[in-house]
């Protein structure tokens, strides 16, 4: 939810507050990155019954956890492409701040909502 609506505050501010623009730009990168994060602990967390222990589904990698869930079924192979690329732009984004990066994010911020919508589902599914 925290998502959406830095989305909906920066579309607005695109518009209504061209001074506050690049604050509203930041904020909804930020928590892009921390969303994607929760993301993958949440989802590492649904794969544990997959593993003979917590500490073997702990030792996977961000985008391991991603190719375990498409592996297991959970997710669609383009779903965890996407995925991938979030995970790229997000460390792009964490190394360097400026305009390029930040279109970066800003062009799959759409697709990326309807994806954590998604992926909230899967995880709840037990």
């Amino acid at each position: 939810m925290s998502l959406e609506r830095a989305y909906e505050a920066y579309q607005k501010a695109a518009t209504d507050e061209p001074n506050n623009f690049e604050f509203y730009r930041n904020s909804l990168i930020k928590t892009f990155g921390y969303t994607l994060e929760t993301c993958g602990k949440l989802l590492r967390k649904r794969l544990e019954p997959f593993f003979a222990s917590k500490r073997a589904a702990d030792a996977l990698t961000f985008k391991e956890v991603f190719r375990e869930a498409h592996h297991r079924g959970l997710l669609e192979k383009e779903q965890t492409k996407r995925w991938e690329c979030y995970r790229d732009k997000r460390n792009a984004t964490s190394h360097e701040y400026g305009e390029i990066f930040a279109q970066g994010v800003l062009k799959v911020i759409e697709v990326f909502i309807q994806d954590v919508k998604c992926l909230q589902t899967i995880i709840e599914h037990e």
